[in-house]
């Protein structure tokens, strides 16, 4: 029996890109970006970490160093960081590669690094 597809729910760091220069990721999934689409500024990693344990998003940031730590505090929610040396379309595509193959509790207190190595 195949398996059912996840729509993930992902919520954009401050810093991240906006969701529209992610066409492909933003048609299958559930994106939010924390100041675009909710009009958050300036929170500081933990405040945004807990605001997505409280919507109940996967964060997407390009701080993976700070946001690293945080995914042992709470096995609520997963994060992705992703390298700031790739372009829009290839964390586009990197992103959505994974997302799709992964359900739901495979991302739960997981932090997931996307690199010019990461497999498609």
């Amino acid at each position: 029996m195949p398996r059912r597809f996840h729509k993930h729910k992902l919520l954009l760091d401050e810093g991240f890109l906006l969701r529209q220069r992610l066409p492909i990721l933003n048609s299958r999934f559930d994106v939010k970006h924390i100041t675009a689409d909710l009009g958050f500024v300036g929170l500081n990693d933990d405040k945004v970490y807990q605001l997505g344990i409280k919507l109940k998003r996967i964060v997407v940031t390009f701080n993976d160093k700070d946001f690293r730590k945080l995914t042992n505090k709470n096995n609520a929610i997963g994060i992705i960081g992703v390298s700031a040396n790739l372009n829009a379309d290839q964390i586009d595509k990197k992103i959505t590669a994974i997302l799709v193959k992964l359900k739901k509790k495979d991302l739960i207190g997981k932090f997931i690094y996307i690199s010019h190595e990461t497999k498609k």
